[in-house]
């Protein structure tokens, strides 16, 4: 396909958002799409504080980052997508909620449009098997925040044409980022080898190995993580972690994939992480003093 004019992005949370500051940052116009008109107000502020920053940094003039504010619409109406070139899913990490969008999204864009989905660990191929479309479907998985890092893993379905490939690979690099190339098994790369460290570092909390801040410590200093893998796994949030530790298990079919039991009571709990205020570490606290700092002043 010609070059991509117009991007569709689905989902108005932190990799949604981020995906279409990054795309209008590399002067593509994007629209993105939510159903929760609330989302889509946290989402415009998130991504116009995230440019000001930018500009603040010299990392972006005064003039590209209004330029890249003014290619951002905002849309509760999936219809507004029927003349997008390239429409890139960020939803729940659910493979039914992803095929019923998918399926929507199949009658109302152009033929020629590309679908890439966000998914860390999701089957593309049983995605794309939801379109009429399935050689125009691959994995375009960004990582979080998409404005800051560096790393797109493209995840080629069992029907992705070179074409569909070809296109997704010139868009990443376009947006500035350096591309991996997997294919379609369970978990990709990254998370095929992430995740598991992760649920081995809840086993050693859950039987008592040690305490969470020296599992932690332990694997930044030892191994020069910059964050460790209790931590990080509350930023990723841990309803994210377990999604993709169950999809292993499932695609893999190896009891080595078995979530942790303390990683299935915490999400059971509402323990998300850091989006909740509360996972393995409670963040609430900072903002609890940072309060009493304010209320003393």
């Amino acid at each position: 396909m010609s070059s991509v004019k117009q991007i569709g992005v689905v989902g108005g949370g932190q990799m949604g958002s981020g995906i279409a500051q990054v795309a209008a940052m590399n002067g593509i116009d994007v629209c993105l799409f939510d159903v929760d008109p609330r989302a889509l107000s946290k989402a415009s502020a998130s991504v116009s504080a995230s440019i000001a920053r930018f500009v603040s940094k010299a990392q972006l003039s005064q003039s590209e980052g209004a330029d890249a504010l003014q290619r951002l619409r905002f849309t509760s109406n999936l219809e507004d997508f029927h003349q997008a070139d390239f429409i890139i899913e960020a939803i729940v990490e659910s493979e039914d909620v992803k095929k019923r969008l998918l399926l929507q999204l199949d009658k109302i864009a152009n033929s020629s449009a590309i679908f890439g989905s966000n998914t860390s660990s999701i089957s593309i191929t049983r995605l794309a098997a939801a379109t009429s479309r399935p050689h125009q479907v691959i994995g375009m998985h960004f990582f979080n925040p998409p404005p800051l890092m560096k790393l797109i893993e493209i995840v080629r379905g069992a029907q992705t044409s070179d074409e569909t490939f070809a296109a997704t690979k010139a868009l990443s690099e376009r947006l500035g980022k350096k591309v991996i190339t997997s294919q379609d098994f369970s978990g990709f790369i990254v998370n095929r080898i992430l995740m598991p460290m992760i649920n081995e570092a809840f086993y050693a909390l859950y039987t008592g190995v040690a305490t969470k801040e020296d599992i932690d410590t332990g694997m930044k200093l030892g191994t020069n993580h910059p964050m460790g893998p209790l931590q990080l796994a509350d930023f990723i949030g841990l309803d994210v972690c377990l999604s993709i530790m169950k999809v292993l298990h499932a695609g893999l079919g190896d009891n080595k994939y078995v979530p942790c039991p303390l990683l299935v009571q915490y999400v059971d709990a509402g323990r998300l992480g850091k989006k909740q205020g509360i996972g393995v570490y409670d963040y609430r606290k900072d903002s609890r003093s940072a309060n009493s700092s304010s209320s003393r002043l």
